[in-house]
């Protein structure tokens, strides 16, 4: 039988009560609206899944009722056993824990892999996950080698990691807003090495990032694309939005979850202030729906009549939980338990007679390939767990 209390708990933190100064006073638990039988089939379908070294659950495909299996090389491999991984620590359950070790022991191979940036997406999510529960010299090896890998996409004339290896007829030097979730990888390599070359690695590209990739109301373009030999910006699209100045949702959430990240290793004030206009320009948006689950891309002209994104919202979730730690600002944690108590509804939790790895239903993958368009994605699962984790450790400082 699964340890749920934990998980129960976390899930119950939804109710805040807040003074004149608009400062959190205390965190109710609320009535538990998902069956514990609902909770215990979906977390054990993850652990019962089959283990394939070859086949990561990414995706459950609706047309044909099929999980989307994709090899370590792929850049959500590493979500799958970092979920494996929170589920251990919302639980206390050891049997994810040694579930997750298995997969993750899969996704090793990917720490030479040199032609993508999203190192940190797949090592850090499963190894970096791994390491906060275990320990391990071992793991700690594989962050350290995975962010030498990493380093070396770095280009000193552009000031940033190179993302994207793919349309170079189109594109010099793209850098992705996404590619911020992956210097959380470095920062942490320098933590654990005592080498400054990777924290200033990602000091570097974060400044770059910020410099350039965002607009004068908040929000983020997609891509850059960078001239290498001058370093000059040559170009600014949305490679996944419904136009490249549209307001793309989980651009977004990258954008505030990777400069809550950085001020989080460096303290440094800027990072701080970027996060914050984002978030306030994102989560009060005209645009954005009651319940906190935003429409894919809120420049849609055919709002409401899209599909939502549940991994947005999740990933916007969790930040705002840290940001919050910061500032104290109340409508970060306002939103973030407001999406939860979304999720946790039977119109986004999947029912119990699905058998498929997923937690929740209707994330929005990539509109540029028609991919994945309002479909259980792991990495919605993994920043909800990761959301319930960050809710449970505000309760316990209070």
């Amino acid at each position: 039988m699964l340890k749920f209390s934990c998980l129960l708990v976390a899930l119950g933190l939804l109710c805040v009560s807040c003074n004149s100064e608009g400062k959190t006073k205390g965190l109710v638990t609320d009535i538990e609206p998902v069956s514990k039988t609902q909770l215990e089939v979906r977390y054990a379908a993850l652990l019962n899944y089959e283990l394939d070294s070859l086949g990561f659950p990414r995706s459950f495909t609706k047309p044909d009722l099929k999980v989307r299996k994709v090899p370590s090389k792929d850049w959500t491999s590493g979500f799958f056993p970092g979920n494996l991984w929170q589920i251990y620590k919302l639980t206390g359950d050891t049997n994810f824990m040694e579930r997750a070790a298995k997969w993750t022991a899969f996704v090793e191979k990917e720490k030479y892999n040199n032609h993508t940036h999203d190192m940190g997406f797949k090592v850090f999510s499963s190894f970096g996950e791994g390491y906060k529960v275990t320990k391990s010299e071992a793991y700690k090896t594989i962050l350290l080698e995975s962010a030498q890998t990493l380093a070396t996409r770095f280009d000193a004339k552009v000031g940033s990691i190179r993302s994207w290896d793919f349309n170079a007829d189109i594109w010099e030097f793209p850098v992705i807003i996404d590619n911020m979730m992956n210097l959380e990888l470095l920062f942490e390599a320098t933590q654990l090495s005592g080498d400054s070359i990777y924290h200033n690695i990602a000091v570097e590209h974060a400044n770059t990032t910020m410099k350039n990739h965002f607009r004068k109301d908040g929000s983020t373009w997609h891509v850059l694309d960078y001239d290498k030999t001058t370093g000059a910006v040559r170009a600014r699209v949305t490679h996944q939005g419904v136009h490249d100045n549209s307001v793309w949702s989980r651009g977004q959430a990258w954008a505030i979850n990777g400069f809550t990240m950085a001020y989080r290793y460096t303290n440094d004030l800027k990072y701080l202030e970027r996060a914050k206009a984002t978030a306030n320009f994102f989560i009060h948006h005209e645009k954005m729906p009651e319940d906190g689950i935003p429409y894919w891309d809120l420049d849609h002209p055919e709002i409401p009549n899209i599909s939502r994104d549940v991994s947005a919202a999740a990933i916007i979730a969790s930040a705002l939980v840290e940001l919050y730690n910061y500032t104290n600002v109340s409508a970060y944690l306002d939103y973030s338990k407001k999406v939860v108590q979304t999720l946790k509804s039977s119109d986004y939790i999947l029912s119990k007679d699905m058998d498929t790895p997923f937690i929740l239903d209707h994330s929005f993958g990539d509109w540029s390939k028609r991919l994945e368009m309002d479909e259980p994605i792991v990495y919605g699962d993994y920043y909800f767990l990761q959301t319930l984790l960050r809710l449970k450790e505000v309760e316990q400082d209070l």
